[in-house]
């Protein structure tokens, strides 16, 4: 009898990979560490407050949709099974909320961070009125 553990190799390596997304990222911060994060937000949660995070960060939506917002972006939906990433840096990530109301968001993102750096710097009202004139019109 063949030992279990013995899995015979199939050709289905050949096509079982999906490229999902494929970018060229911005300088990545010297020092970094890639830290990879779930989030789980509630039916109609509004997620983080504005924000901005070291370095670039590469994510998937798992399940549900989100509201997706860079600064001199248009607001954007990412449904479950797309992909989205930002150059973190000084770029501000206005929304990142659960944009159903009946079910939970998950997604998960990968994050080149800053050794002793938080990951997420939240940006107070002062900073966001003065680059106010960077987001890109609001949806009417």
């Amino acid at each position: 009898m063949p030992d279990p553990r013995e899995h015979p190799h199939s050709e289905a390596w050949k096509t079982a990979l999906t490229v999902l997304q494929e970018v060229a990222p911005p300088a990545i911060p010297e020092g970094a560490h890639v830290t990879t994060v779930q989030i789980e937000y509630p039916p109609g949660d509004g997620g983080a407050p504005p924000h901005r995070h070291p370095g670039p960060a590469f994510g998937y939506v798992l399940e549900g949709e989100m509201r997706f917002e860079l600064e001199g972006e248009g607001e954007r939906i990412i449904r479950a099974g797309e992909t989205f990433w930002e150059p973190g840096g000084d770029v501000i990530h206005y929304q990142d909320g659960n944009n159903l109301t009946d079910t939970r968001l998950r997604f998960l993102v990968t994050m080149l961070c800053v050794p002793g750096q938080p990951m997420l710097v939240p940006v107070d009202e002062d900073e966001l009125k003065r680059r106010a004139h960077l987001r890109a019109p609001r949806p009417s």
